[in-house]
């Protein structure tokens, strides 16, 4: 028995439609709260640590669609929640998620309310459909913490009919798998921790416990995000990326409107603060709401058409110490004309002569970048990458933004691919990803696109093609580490061919250098860098000189790409 809310709740018949929106709300709540410890627990030390804010973000979506929904069985909140994932979904984790939730609700769809055989079932179909969706699933991974919380209740429901001890023997056993991914996993061991993905499930299965044992105390502390937290939440780099891939007249809501109330002070009180209320009536008055309260202040940040609004409420129940209103679609413009990546979908180029009767759509991150995929025929660019993962919805919507009866995408990223995928699964058109995994197979994908030929005859020359590409990127270290023997240093320069660190050197242009000596063999024939916003033209020439003094016969292209991330992009062909 977990020890979590003082005495132990009396038996729990039934999850109803109350219940099942509150379990939905606390774990998106946890998960947003948690993203940045999830982030941290990826093994690899790039600045690309991302699954937490893909799992926040796709379970912020599914949340929504809940909430939205007036829907009064658990069932029909069940398709709700599946339905908000899977449009929401972003990164690889992200779409487990949602899969795992897509089988959770094809197990319980007509329900009215869940027993505890339901919620056993649920929880089967949600990890068996999840390992299903992946091709080749790894255990030490969230696929396995799935299976395993489903294998506790399968063994709970046995002896009980109780929701509770069901729901307890889930999450026991998911910690428990959780724990044991650093033995399953050997690049988990090294590093020393567990799997990130795998984490964040637990969070998820840990908040549907808590509703059901009645802790609502917890609820509380979950309630009171820190107010360092919120500022970085409220000024984070992801949330200018998804200003920049809107149109100005897409904003529903256009001033950001931030508030400090000091409670039970001030001639115009006239209410007790109830944090549940108070956020409540905040919701109707526009979105992306944020609620930090405790005995004293509370604060509060929204976005709302009306800010007057905002402040008068919160007059009574306090004083406002402070008070703050910026005008978005003044700022959203100013980013626009300021941004370097091409907002999506704001980038369409459409009927480019290359493409003939297809849609071609390139995830790419960096004007530079996005031109060099223009230039090879792709004429719909989806801005994304590394910490910036589109999600599913935003790939469905460039798939009905060109218009084709035909679509070929590519992903450009492993994390995007899954999401990829979905989208042309929900899709109305004949839709083929191409599984690259980097911006250099990409544009070697699109080198062998034939306009003439059938969609499948086109996927299977792409995907051909992507083999004969060496990729590789140089960034920095994020934090001190061990992976395959090598100690990694926070700051240094790694070099990572093909997706596996190979080298790390005090500078990029060091790392550039060694790593493309380590990629170039005799077969070699055209060398293509392609530097970011933390490279330069002079270092790219830099090295150029330094392949050529390898094999003088050898062709080096340089390209400005803009991208992010990874000062240089080097790909051999």
């Amino acid at each position: 028995m977990i020890e979590q809310g003082g005495k132990r709740k009396l038996k729990v018949a039934n999850i109803t439609e109350v219940e099942f929106r509150k379990m939905v709300k606390l774990s998106s709540d946890r998960l947003n709260k948690h993203a940045e410890l999830i982030d941290s627990l990826n093994v690899f030390p790039v600045p690309d640590g991302d699954t937490g804010t893909n799992m926040s973000l796709s379970m912020t979506s599914g949340n929504q669609y809940v909430a939205e929904s007036t829907a009064t069985s658990v069932g029909e909140l069940t398709t709700a929640l599946a339905k908000g994932l899977l449009m929401g979904a972003r990164g690889n984790s992200g779409v487990i998620l949602s899969q795992i939730f897509r089988g959770f609700n094809k197990a319980v769809k007509t329900k009215e309310v869940l027993t505890a055989q339901d919620l056993s079932d649920a929880l089967s179909g949600g990890a068996e459909v999840a390992y299903k969706a992946v091709m080749k699933p790894k255990e030490g991974t969230i696929l396995t913490v799935a299976r395993k919380a489903a294998e506790g209740a399968r063994k709970a429901v046995k002896e009980s009919d109780d929701v509770l001890v069901v729901m307890e023997a889930a999450y026991n056993a998911a910690e428990e798998a959780l724990a044991n991914t650093p033995n399953q996993l050997p690049v988990l061991k090294e590093v020393g921790v567990v799997d990130s993905g795998g984490k964040g499930l637990t969070y998820v299965y840990q908040s549907f416990f808590d509703i059901l044992a009645g802790n609502d105390h917890l609820l509380e502390v979950d309630n009171k995000i820190s107010e360092k937290d919120m500022e970085d939440m409220i000024k984070s780099e992801h949330h200018k990326s998804v200003q920049g891939q809107m149109d100005t007249e897409d904003i529903k809501y256009g001033y950001c409107t931030e508030i400090m109330v000091r409670l039970g002070a001030g001639r115009l009180v006239d209410r007790e603060f109830d944090y549940d209320e108070f956020r409540n009536h905040l919701a109707e008055l526009g979105d992306s709401l944020l609620v930090v309260a405790d005995d004293e202040v509370v604060k509060v940040h929204v976005h709302t058409e009306h800010p007057g609004d905002v402040f008068n409420y919160g007059q009574h129940f306090g004083s406002l110490i402070k008070m703050k209103v910026d005008n978005m679609r003044l700022q959203h413009e100013t980013i626009l004309e300021t941004q370097d990546t091409p907002a999506a979908p704001a980038m369409p180029v459409m009927k480019n002569d290359l493409s003939g009767d297809y849609g071609i759509i390139a995830i790419s991150s960096g004007k530079g970048i996005s031109e060099l995929f223009q230039g090879l025929g792709a004429n719909y660019i989806v801005s994304g990458g590394q910490t910036m993962n589109p999600s599913t919805e935003d790939i469905v919507a460039a798939i009905d933004k060109t218009g084709a009866e035909k679509v070929i995408i590519l992903p450009n990223n492993k994390n995007i691919l899954l999401a990829a995928q979905q989208a042309a699964e929900v899709a109305e058109v004949e839709v083929a990803v191409i599984p690259s995994a980097t911006i250099a197979q990409g544009m070697a994908a699109l080198f062998v696109f034939n306009k003439d030929a059938s969609l499948a005859e086109n996927a299977e020359a792409m995907t051909e093609n992507l083999e004969y590409v060496t990729s590789g990127q140089v960034t920095t270290a994020v934090r001190d580490t061990t992976i395959d023997g090598q100690v990694i240093k926070k700051d240094e320069f790694m070099g990572i061919i093909d997706g596996k660190i190979k080298l790390t050197e005090k500078t990029a242009l060091e790392a550039a250098i060694a790593m493309s000596k380590e990629m170039i063999d005799d077969d070699s024939e055209v060398i293509t860098i392609i530097f970011g916003e933390d490279g330069t033209q002079a270092e790219a020439e830099e090295i150029k000189e330094a392949i050529l003094a390898i094999d003088e016969d050898l062709e080096v292209e340089i390209h400005a790409g803009n991208q992010p991330v990874y000062p240089y992009l080097i790909s051999v062909e």
